[in-house]
């Protein structure tokens, strides 16, 4: 008699269980991808901004900025100014010069360093969040 009940336990649930899933419904894959410069720009306005090799990469942040790095190699320069009538592509700056001087670090792949104007800045790579 325990056994007869205990199945007809597992019966019950397994049909309860059965009758509450949705077998017409879809399943939403969410991707994730990085940042472009359209999304940066659209949630800080004022952000400083240039793309290398696909990516977007911003400065004045300030974990960043307390991060002692050495500069490496040149892997180059800013070629053009951002306006609303072309694409940001790698080489564009919203903020930065024309000619500004881009450089690898020793110390992490993520963060560029840029010269211009006597100055040096320290921009991070934005990656999907």
């Amino acid at each position: 008699m325990r056994k007869v009940i205990i199945i007809l336990m597992v019966v019950s649930c397994s049909i309860y269980l059965i009758g509450c899933t949705d077998s017409d419904s879809e399943t939403e894959v969410t991707v994730s991808k990085n940042p472009d410069a359209e999304e940066v720009l659209r949630l800080d306005s004022h952000a400083d901004i240039f793309q290398w090799e696909g990516l977007i990469y911003k400065t004045n942040i300030d974990w960043v900025n307390e991060i002692e790095l050495t500069k490496d190699e040149l892997v180059g320069e800013i070629e053009e100014v951002y306006d609303n009538n072309h694409n940001f592509n790698d080489g564009i700056a919203n903020k930065l010069p024309i000619g500004a001087k881009i450089f690898s670090t020793k110390e992490r792949e993520d963060i560029l360093l840029v010269d211009y104007e006597g100055k040096t800045k320290k921009y991070l790579a934005l990656g999907e969040g």
